[in-house]
């Protein structure tokens, strides 16, 4: 596993400027402008364009980073698809996460048919680098032929009310969609939701399951594999 840092070469904040401003704008619903406030009232100025510049660079980053410290993911995936509205078009927005509720994957293409499933299912087995034992969508039909091709020796469950866990991880996305009024191409909606999947979550442990000492815990823990992801750990 590559565990070595981002690349600060070039820039004159520190890193731990740079890393608290991208986990600010990913982890809560802030416009860049918001985060520029914020920062100014801690003594640190810092433009809003600069910080749009930063999440950039290294919201994807940084999201990766967090995926590669993560367990294997478990061996029961949920997939599904929404539609949303990108500069007015209807796009698609497949997500797939595991019995835990941990998102395994985002991708926004134009259509639900066969092609956008087996493609998804392929970027699935990529990135993962592992094969589940069951997949569970709802009845689209485009999952059952794209299953028979990609991966017809994993058991296929197809059934709405099997499916709660995946629809519900879209909520979080729905909400920042909201507050940020859209996006405005299919790029810069892929770019931002790669990102916020993969850093949003690591902050969003289920505090509903825990304690208040464990939730407290849970979550000094998880600040420090993200000082480690960052950099900031070492700076």
């Amino acid at each position: 596993m590559d565990s070595a840092p981002p690349s600060y070469k070039g820039h004159r904040y520190a890193v731990e400027i740079i890393a608290h401003c991208v986990w600010l704008y990913f982890r809560f619903p802030l416009s860049f402008r918001e985060v520029e406030e914020l920062m100014l009232e801690r003594g640190v100025l810092v433009s809003y364009e600069t910080v749009r510049r930063w999440c950039a660079k290294f919201g994807q980053t940084y999201a990766g980073a967090l995926r590669r410290r993560r367990p294997r993911p478990g061996d029961k995936w949920h997939l599904d698809e929404v539609f949303m509205k990108i500069n007015g078009e209807r796009k698609y927005l497949w997500r797939a996460v595991d019995a835990d509720g941990t998102v395994l994957d985002i991708l926004v293409q134009s259509r639900r048919d066969t092609a956008a499933a087996r493609r998804f299912f392929r970027r699935l087995l990529k990135k993962t680098h592992t094969v589940p034992r069951v997949v569970v969508t709802d009845k689209l039909r485009s999952y059952s032929a794209a299953h028979r091709e990609v991966m017809p020796s994993v058991e296929h469950r197809s059934h709405k009310g099997l499916n709660n866990r995946a629809e519900n991880s879209h909520q979080p996305t729905r909400q920042r969609e909201r507050a940020m009024k859209g996006f405005r191409s299919t790029g810069g909606a892929q770019r931002f939701l790669a990102a916020f999947s993969g850093i949003s979550p690591h902050f969003r442990p289920r505090r509903h399951l825990m304690t208040a000492p464990g939730y407290r815990a849970e979550m000094t823990i998880r600040f420090a594999i993200w000082d480690q992801a960052t950099g900031a750990a070492g700076a």
